[in-house]
């Protein structure tokens, strides 16, 4: 299956702290907390990306909101701030820096308005007047200068805080493909010092007091002054999709296919239906309408709905997600709806990734800069996977009947065993005939040079307390398999059992058998019974089935009690068929084990039986 990267860019979607904020006059600026003081309710699917437990939420009204919220989900992929540096706040750096172009001077702006020089060869290049030529808010332009255009045919120019060059027409005076037109003429004037981030197409229509912009924009951008990380992901054969306007951001370069939007709406369901379709490469999806409708207005309360919008459909994404899909959500700059200014703010941004290799709870800190963006799509998308020193031994061992030692995965987890006991275990193991040998993690490379393919190795990870992070597990899990086990014993966070947090168990459970397969070797699940009550057992065998694992198993020999028949009984009717079940811990003799396998074993973990 091919591999597939969203990119969402929440556009303007900032969370303060930007340390240069003040050189832009923007200190203070906090987008998420401008729309959390809007809102009550809960945003489950961007807390389990981890948005609430990125470093620095201490905005006096984030920490309200989240005092007002009952339980936060728990983070379940990597989440992080990143602080732009490029020289500039506006969509085009932003953009062109998460696709790994860094510019270090920022794009023209036009405070007092554009030059008489610009001005003539816009009047020369299309044949007609100009009106306004000041930063003006969009939305008010067209109100102030609206009626004289349609009465004279004039073009409204006008430009904002943001490196832009705007054109104003209404539709019934100059048709679209006209204003296209004089837009891209004005795209080639404004180049060398005068080479605006964006020229922007903006046709409105209806009657004067009641002009309203229609969704037929355009945006005519800067080309990158280098190849971006869609030209690189092109070249390679791959698909690049864009949604929105992000073909406008990179000047049509390095796409295999866009697909316009007229809002947030269309563009979410879009990318909803790509998620349903079969391609390769990178889905690029910017959501205007946070920056368009709601930053630049000032308009908390919409930035709030647009905000839970997103975060229902993102719940509808990461349910079909597939084992090949990388999701990551950021922003390109902010804009406060809280200020007094209507422009961008400079802020730092979110970074919220999920998927393969992104599946466990990770705090990335913050990071400087946007290109982090690029250099997490090009190691997935190109990135070497990791070359085994070892290869793990085939799970190709089948048990004699005849013999009880063919059913036990000969153990000694001792804190005080040697290289050589090591080495004495796997001969003897070996002789009898055994199912495995199970020895510590920093003992297997030993035993898999001592068996040499004779005998499948097992270690066990999150040994013997099980509280270890996902992370840890799965490194050390992933490790293991490296250094040539072919079977893993994993404790559970009992922990998390014990605060009925079976959601983070099982989560963590398919993390570990996911990881331990793709490298070809099983999983057993400790589930250590003798600190569980029956309901938890039986919930337990459930998870373990559902999420993939091997075996179930009992005990790690360190807990207050061993397998116990009556367990193994228990663990053999409430899993599946697709589960076996291993008995460890107090186990000494033959009988012993016997007694497990007529209960429903089919590994037993013992030291030596007598």
């Amino acid at each position: 299956m091919d591999k597939r990267v969203f990119l969402v860019v929440l556009d303007s979607f900032g969370i303060g702290g930007a340390p240069d904020a003040a050189d832009f006059g923007d200190e203070g600026s906090n987008t998420l907390a401008a729309v959390l003081s809007h809102s009550d309710e809960a945003f489950p699917n961007l807390a389990k990306m981890g948005l609430f437990d990125i470093d620095g939420n201490d905005d006096p009204r984030i920490k309200d909101y989240l005092k007002k919220q009952e339980r936060l989900t728990y983070p379940w992929g990597w989440y992080g701030r990143i602080r732009e540096l490029s020289k500039g706040k506006d969509s085009v750096i932003g953009h062109w820096e998460m696709a790994g172009v860094y510019s270090s001077s920022p794009l023209p702006t036009y405070p007092e308005g554009f030059p008489e020089e610009i001005i003539s060869a816009l009047k020369e290049a299309t044949g007609r007047n100009i009106l306004c030529n000041k930063p003006y808010s969009g939305t008010e332009v067209i109100k102030d200068y609206g009626e004289e255009h349609m009465k004279t045919g004039a073009l409204i120019v006008y430009t904002s805080a943001d490196s832009v060059l705007q054109i104003a027409a209404h539709e019934d005076v100059i048709p679209v493909e006209e204003l296209y037109e004089i837009c891209e003429k004005a795209r080639e004037i404004m180049t060398g010092k005068h080479g605006v981030g964006r020229v922007i197409a903006r046709p409105f229509e209806g009657t004067p007091g009641n002009f309203v912009r229609t969704s037929r924009r355009h945006d005519y951008s800067l080309a990158a002054p280098s190849d971006t990380m869609l030209d690189t992901i092109k070249a390679h054969g791959l698909d690049v999709i864009s949604i929105g306007k992000i073909r406008d951001l990179f000047a049509q370069r390095g796409i295999t296919e866009a697909i316009p939007t007229s809002g947030n709406t269309e563009g979410i369901k879009i990318w909803l239906e790509k998620e349903e379709t079969d391609f390769g490469g990178l889905c690029y999806l910017n959501l205007v309408d946070f920056d368009m409708k709601y930053g630049h207005r000032n308009d908390i309360e919409g930035y709030n709905r647009a905000m839970h919008e997103f975060d229902d459909a993102l719940g509808k994404f990461l349910e079909y997600m597939r084992p090949d899909d990388l999701l990551i959500i950021t922003a390109d700059h902010g804009c406060d709806p809280s200020t007094e200014s209507t422009d961008h703010s400079r802020e730092c941004v979110p970074l919220l990734i999920y998927g393969d290799k992104y599946n466990v709870p990770h705090n990335m800190g913050t990071t400087a800069g946007f290109g982090i963006v690029a250099q997490t799509v090009y190691d997935y998308l190109f990135g070497d996977s990791l070359k085994r020193d070892f290869e793990p031994a085939t799970a190709s061992h089948v048990p004699d009947k005849d013999n009880i030692m063919s059913y036990v995965d000969m153990t000694n987890l001792k804190n005080t065993a040697t290289t050589k006991d090591i080495k004495d275990l796997v001969e003897r193991a070996i002789s009898e005939n055994a199912a495995s040998v199970c020895v510590q993690p920093c003992f297997v490379r030993t035993a898999r040079e001592a068996a040499k393919g004779r005998l499948n190795i097992c270690t066990v990870i999150g040994f013997p307390m099980g509280y270890q992070t996902t992370a840890v597990k799965k490194f050390e899990a992933e490790e293991a398999c490296d250094n040539g086990a072919s079977e893993i014993d994993m404790v559970i966070n009992i922990n998390m059992v014990k605060s009925a947090a079976f959601n983070v168990v099982a989560n963590e459970i398919h993390v570990i058998a996911e990881a331990v397969h793709k490298k070809g070797a099983i999983l057993k699940v400790i589930i250590e019974t003798c600190a569980l009550t029956e309901t938890e057992k039986k919930v337990l065998c459930q998870i373990v089935t559902v999420q993939g694992a091997d075996f179930i198993k009992t005990s790690t020999g360190f807990g207050s009690a061993g397998a116990t028949v009556e367990d193994v009984r228990l663990l053999r009717r409430y899993t599946g068929s697709t589960i076996d079940v291993k008995a460890a811990g107090g186990i000494r003799t033959k009988e012993d084990a016997q007694k497990m396998i007529e209960a429903g074993a089919s590994r037993i973990g013992a030291s030596n039986l007598k």
